[in-house]
């Protein structure tokens, strides 16, 4: 069985004096599977946040949405979820390609107030090869979506998220226009981007130029 948390998680219990109370939450609440409870919980959610990195580490963090069950567990050591045609970035589905540790969190923002953590190994598998081996596959997870490839995740950790700070959001009816390719529907340039220059820190931190000291005159 491979050591729970990392070693800079290590270091800084015994920094900060949080060791016993780390071992007891791995040992309590960290399991290398997903609980009958949480699937229950898994298929339940409408969103979960995803986190990657490429091979040198950079991150990326993006968010995943479908109807109840769009996270698909296909045992309690795997689960997949849906990609759809988006903006053609592929800044998940890369960094997956580089390096397959992911790590979601999926939050119950309405009823239970509580959030679930699944780390694991990720890997691509294009829709028709996957929904040939697994025909109960969900098809239709968004309106007028359809599924292009998915991620299969192994779980290799499994964790609660506790409820302290999870505020709580009521939902309310919205329409939603899935896969329009307007900009305006979709949000394309909500933050005004796409006129702006890149950010120059050398040329923003430069000292002012001085100007130059005329010669004085003598009268």
């Amino acid at each position: 069985m491979r050591q729970l948390g990392s070693a800079g998680e290590r270091d800084l219990q015994h920094r900060y004096g949080t060791v016993e109370r780390a071992v007891r939450f791995y040992a309590e609440q960290v399991l290398d599977h997903l609980t009958p409870a949480m699937i229950d919980f898994v298929g339940r959610q409408e969103i979960a946040f995803v986190a990657t990195a490429d091979a040198a580490g950079e991150c990326d963090n993006s968010l995943r949405a479908g109807a109840p069950g769009f996270l698909h567990v296909i045992d309690p050591k795997t689960l997949a979820y849906p990609e759809y045609r988006g903006n053609g970035v592929m800044a998940s589905l890369g960094n997956i390609a580089e390096n397959p540790h992911v790590g979601l969190v999926l939050v119950d923002f309405v009823h239970d107030l509580i959030g679930l953590h699944i780390n694991g190994a990720a890997r691509i598998v294009e829709d028709e090869v996957l929904r040939s081996e697994l025909p109960d596959l969900p098809g239709d997870c968004a309106p007028g979506r359809i599924p292009q490839r998915w991620v299969m995740v192994e779980v290799e950790e499994a964790y609660i998220h506790c409820r302290k700070h999870i505020p709580r959001m009521e939902p309310v009816p919205h329409h939603r226009d899935w896969g329009t390719d307007d900009a305006k529907r979709k949000g394309g340039d909500y933050f005004d981007a796409k006129d702006t220059q890149r950010y120059d820190r050398a040329a923003a931190t430069a000292p002012p130029e001085s100007t130059p000291a005329l010669p004085s005159r003598c009268f």
